[in-house]
């Protein structure tokens, strides 16, 4: 599985950074141009990483809420407390990996999507280094403010940058840079085009190899004109403002993702110091422990949020553009296969809740067969092996 992850990532970390490739005039196509730098794309490694230890705080909460589950219903306690001594610790460790590498994913952002970045904090302008975090605030796209907003100085420039001088650029200046490069694509454009109608031209292919980078830019203005080469100033700055992304939703969905992991640490660390210095863990925080299993999910489904809003308008980073015409596929083909997966997939997780609720009540050591369904053993109709009584014997 985690082999399975590393490829998946790989992948989507390339579209988020897409290293190693460029594209070929010739073919009209990307093509990869260094294998390793599409395996070794920091974004795609610090992306694996992040996510595998997300699974392992998914899997930590999942027994510590239902060891406290046990306790408070008096069952399994033997079991029951051992499990959340080994919950606790190794979730606690998980968590605050997934702290750490989500520190050094957001040190990626500043080089690879300065956007994302700065949509994700609501920063509209570039503030003196080194720049603060907003804690909570209102985003207003509209009006390129952020109301109610409160400040931490100096946070966002040391996570971002690393430093006490560098610059964490806002939004509405790197409207300003895709402005720039989308004027320098249409260039780019222009010079494919007339090596479509002459390959051996030799000005057109030094042209394309001086601007090839921002050939996507200028595919921003497909959605308002059918020539980039015929836009005006007003379609440019229309298009160089597409850049920006669902800036509320990158805003919360990182804030709520980053509470629910500060959560987790606290929850651990609470778990831990009860299970290892006090016999009697009190019945809140088992409450709270169990209630809290399907908070790992939701934090990891606005971690993926935040990774796919925060591209847009891109399907490729910079390259192609997400509504672009490249799938011969319709609206409606597109809705009924996502039906579709919905279904298939709902259909599976409904079944495999069903399994993990009735082999929780079961208990340790249930086997989970239907009934009638020989298993060959006294649990073949879902009846639990009872506990052997253990005798503890003390030296005098």
């Amino acid at each position: 599985s985690n082999l399975s992850a590393l490829w998946i990532l790989i992948a989507n970390g390339w579209m988020q950074n897409p290293v190693g490739s460029e594209f070929n005039p010739d073919t009209m196509r990307m093509e990869v141009t260094n294998f390793m730098e599409v395996l070794f794309n920091p974004v795609a490694q610090a992306k694996f990483v992040h996510t595998v230890s997300a699974g392992y705080v998914t899997a930590s909460v999942f027994v510590l809420g239902i060891s406290a589950w046990y306790v408070l219903k008096n069952r399994h306690l033997g079991l029951a407390k051992r499990s959340m001594a080994v919950a606790a610790s190794f979730g606690l460790l998980s968590a605050l990996s997934v702290v750490v590498l989500g520190d050094e994913s957001g040190y990626a952002l500043t080089d690879n999507q300065k956007m994302k970045l700065a949509s994700l904090e609501a920063m509209w302008e570039t503030e003196p280094a080194p720049a603060g975090l907003t804690l909570i605030g209102i985003p207003n796209q509209k009006e390129h403010r952020t109301d109610y907003a409160i400040h931490v100085p100096y946070v966002l420039g040391l996570i971002a940058t690393r430093s006490l001088d560098g610059e964490v650029e806002g939004i509405l200046p790197l409207v300003a840079v895709a402005e720039d490069r989308i004027e320098n694509g249409i260039r780019a454009y222009t010079a494919v085009e007339a090596l479509n109608d002459n390959p051996n031209d030799v000005e057109a292919r030094e042209i394309f190899e001086q601007t090839k980078q921002d050939l996507g830019y200028a595919m921003l203005l497909k959605r308002y004109v059918d020539d980039p080469a015929t836009a005006d100033r007003a379609t440019i700055e229309k298009a160089a403002m597409d850049t920006v992304p669902n800036v509320a939703m990158s805003f919360f969905s990182f804030r709520i993702m980053a509470g629910v992991g500060f959560l987790f640490i606290a929850m651990f660390a609470v778990a831990f110091y009860f299970v290892s210095l006090k016999r009697k863990v009190p019945r809140w925080f088992l409450y709270l422990a169990f209630f809290s299993i399907p908070l790992p999910w939701i934090a990891a489904e606005l971690g993926w949020i935040l990774a796919e809003t925060g591209r847009q308008p891109w399907v490729i980073d910079g390259v192609l553009p997400t509504f672009m015409g490249v799938s011969s596929l319709s609206a409606t083909q597109v809705i009924m296969t996502m039906v579709g997966f919905t279904l298939l997939y709902g259909t599976l997780a409904v079944i495999e809740i069903t399994l993990m609720i009735r082999a929780v009540k079961l208990g340790p050591g249930a086997r989970i067969l239907p009934k009638g369904m020989s298993g060959g053993g006294p649990d073949t109709h879902n009846e639990p092996v009872p506990a052997r009584p253990r005798t503890i014997q003390f030296d005098k």
